[in-house]
């Protein structure tokens, strides 16, 4: 699942754990109801862009430490 800033807060944790210390840094509530990540963004006055690169550093440096077994 590719996650941007419409996917769900949840979404993100659940397709990409490895992110929920970033939202946790950021004060991003990610039990926040299906809220997508630009609306949590917008609620805590973040750029959503900005944001949204540091999720996916996240995400690559997880992959790159652990990477997915081949078909």
């Amino acid at each position: 699942m590719m996650c941007g800033p419409d996917t769900g807060v949840i979404d993100w944790v659940a397709e990409h754990p490895e992110t929920l210390a970033v939202l946790d840094a950021y004060g991003i509530d990610y039990c926040c109801g299906g809220k997508s990540l630009a609306f949590a963004c917008r609620e805590q006055g973040l750029d959503t862009r900005a944001v949204l690169a540091v999720l996916c550093q996240t995400v690559e440096r997880a992959h790159e430490a652990d990477p997915p077994e081949s078909l």
